[in-house]
């Protein structure tokens, strides 16, 4: 049987915390899985590209994932998509995902825990800085708050109605440019969709932190390449960073990456060791994340019986979530 699991399934289903240490966990021990994952990438003759991410694999877990994504900017949601949850044992399909609401969660709480580990001490007052208030930066607002202390927030995004809502929701305020967010933070995410640099190095300024997560494919930008060059400048995956991230985005190699985020959870770089050092975080997303919240997310939801199951080679069974109807 294949449990298929939508938005609502996972949403009831998924803890953050839980979440966030499943990614602590797989940045730890991705680099001992024998078989690397890979991120394959498409135009398309429509306004969108094609991504697909396999296999997402890690230690200690019998399964792997195929995420197949379309990627429409213009849409809404502008992510669609779904991930296969297959068995190690003899490729059973256990789950189908909606990958939208996965690839939100585990890029979301990633880049939350990368700022985290980044990121200066807190001082007296600690304020976060929102640029592009999309699903990603729902998460990575909830992922921080949970890691450490925030004291104010402050948001800009293209559509000024949009950074208003986030910014009531998170109990912060808008702002009318990029640069006014990183004037007034002292940690700085960006989750947007920009080909060209939103920051350069004169808009921010010593000890400052800014994790860009939207520079995901070849074309796309968000921080110049002289904040680059200025900071210590970690990510999740240095060739990954340099075919297609942001070494790409600005003609840099891959050894221009002074560590990976797993390096320096493990102890093998020290990160931030200045208190008046930039630092950057910038990452691309990788297949094991895939797995490490479809994983959770598929064992809870066999526990608690929640999700649709269906047999693929025969008839359906629908099991029914607690409190819906069938339909």
């Amino acid at each position: 049987m294949t449990r298929i699991l939508a938005h609502h399934d996972l949403i009831a289903l998924l803890d953050p915390d839980a979440c966030i240490e499943a990614l602590r966990d797989g940045f730890t021990q991705s680099d001992a899985v024998a078989v690397p994952g890979q991120r394959i990438r498409t135009d398309l003759p429509f306004p969108g590209t094609a991504t697909a991410l396999i296999p997402g694999l890690l230690p200690k877990i019998d399964a792997y994932t195929v995420k197949v994504n379309a990627k429409f900017p213009g849409a809404r949601p502008a992510l669609r998509g779904v991930i296969c949850l297959h068995s190690g044992q003899d490729g059973e399909l256990l789950a189908l995902l909606d990958s939208a609401t996965i690839t939100a969660w585990r890029t979301g709480l990633a880049a939350a825990l990368g700022t985290y580990v980044l990121a200066p001490d807190p001082g007296e007052k600690t304020v976060l800085g929102v640029i592009g208030a999309g699903a990603q930066a729902e998460l990575m607002v909830l992922g921080l708050r949970r890691l450490r202390r925030v004291d104010g927030l402050v948001v800009h995004d293209l559509d000024p109605a949009h950074a208003a809502s986030f910014a009531t929701r998170h109990r912060g305020h808008s702002v009318g440019s990029a640069a006014e967010v990183a004037a007034h933070a002292d940690i700085v995410l960006l989750a947007t969709w920009s080909r060209a640099p939103l920051l350069h190095l004169a808009d921010t300024r010593p000890g400052q932190h800014l994790t860009s997560l939207g520079v995901d494919e070849p074309g796309k930008r968000e921080l110049a390449g002289d904040v680059l060059e200025a900071a210590l400048l970690a990510v999740d995956d240095r060739p990954l960073a340099a075919a297609m991230g942001v070494l790409a985005a600005t003609g840099l190699p891959p050894e221009a990456a002074h560590a990976t985020l797993g390096e320096i959870l493990r102890g093998e770089h020290p990160g931030r060791t200045d208190s008046s050092q930039r630092t950057v975080y910038a990452p691309v997303g990788l297949p094991w994340q895939d797995l490490a919240l479809a994983w959770l997310a598929y064992q809870e939801a066999e526990r608690r019986g929640l999700g649709l199951e269906v047999d693929l080679l025969g008839s359906p069974s629908r099991s029914v979530s607690p409190g819906k109807s069938q339909r």
